[in-house]
């Protein structure tokens, strides 16, 4: 195990800017998930601790040591690619195996190391195949069984789920998560997906502009985002926002419509006004709008409904009997809204 730390890390491609000051410790054995919009930087940041990337500025160390002017042979990472990146004329073992064959490791440990990672993996079976006998998880599991035979430092994941369906999906986070359990190795994970984030990081890093927007374990990220960036990139479905004044005790929006919020704000300040879909409740008592929408997603069912000129959603049971059209009071609890500068998008409450 190692930790990783990044000390004002910056990437730039002549004038072009990817990535700026970004300073990070990552703790040995942890998961940590880099998640942004495509184009944000979060797999050049990868690639840079993995030495496939010169650094611009800034200090990478692995395990205590500066790591800047070393080739990604000598860093002792070991990376899984989304394109799986497996020789197609080689079986399942040597695949796994070949990264030992080059380092001349004895035969006998070689096979030791292959087989231990295919037991753990699930491809004992398998170890005779070639990659085109295979289904993508199990291509999958194969260049994880690559990278653990080597033992690394740590390991890094550049959105290795990607090329997989739904279903999969689901299925290989939950294996990556148990072998991460189960080895301790310090993890570095790149994904687009803020699902996978949230059920698989011990910490997230969210990367927005080639910057840090924030860094934290997930559910502070969903409880307590820094601005509306992070807000509205963290939690499923994406949270409500919207623009409104403070006054007293409530938030009135352009077209005069009333939304409860907690004291403490100053009056007419401008804000984001910002509540999540499973948060609303359909009440007896609360602000009143139209549904736009249904949707049934099994014991839950996510609504749309109009109020005044803002389109609010909901997360509510499904025993509850609602249908487009109908008129419906949403309950919202002033403590669960979250407040933002209107302006600068930055948190006030």
């Amino acid at each position: 195990m190692s930790e990783i730390e990044l000390r004002s890390v910056g990437k730039s491609y002549g004038a072009l800017s990817v990535l700026s000051d970004i300073s990070l410790s990552m703790n040995s054995g942890e998961f940590v998930v880099l998640v942004g919009p495509s184009g944000c930087g979060k797999s050049t940041l990868l690639r840079m601790i993995a030495g496939l990337e010169d650094i611009s500025t800034g200090e990478i160390k692995i395990g205590g040591t500066v790591v800047n002017q070393m080739h990604a042979k000598e860093r002792d990472i070991a990376m899984v690619f989304q394109s799986y990146a497996l020789y197609p004329h080689m079986t399942v073992a040597e695949n796994m195996s070949f990264s030992l064959k080059l380092a001349k490791a004895a035969k006998a440990e070689t096979e030791r190391r292959v087989h231990d990672a295919a037991a753990i993996l699930g491809l004992d079976k398998l170890l005779d195949r070639y990659p085109r006998q295979l289904s993508g998880g199990q291509r999958q599991r194969v260049a994880m069984g690559r990278a653990i035979v080597r033992n690394p430092k740590a390991f890094l994941f550049d959105e290795p789920l990607s090329n997989l369906d739904a279903k999969l999906r689901v299925k290989m986070r939950s294996e990556i998560k148990k072998l991460h359990q189960r080895l301790g190795k310090t993890t570095v994970y790149v994904t687009h997906d803020q699902t996978e984030a949230m059920t698989m990081a011990d910490k997230i890093v969210v990367l927005n502009g080639g910057k840090i927007e924030q860094f934290g374990p997930p559910m502070e990220l969903y409880r307590n985002p820094a601005n509306t960036f992070v807000a509205g990139f963290i939690g499923s479905p994406e949270i409500n926002l919207f623009q409104a004044e403070v006054r007293g005790s409530s938030a009135i929006t352009a077209d005069g419509t009333s939304f409860p919020l907690a004291e403490g704000l100053a009056p007419n300040t401008k804000i984001t006004y910002g509540i999540r879909p499973q948060h609303i409740t359909l009440a007896s008592a609360g602000v009143k709008g139209v549904v736009l929408l249904v949707e049934p997603t099994g014991e839950e069912q996510e609504i749309v409904a109009r109020v005044g000129n803002t389109d609010i959603q909901a997360i509510v049971p499904s025993e509850i009997r609602v249908a487009v059209g109908d008129i419906v009071q949403l309950g919202i609890d002033p403590e669960k809204v979250l407040t933002f500068n209107a302006s600068t998008g930055a948190r006030l409450n």
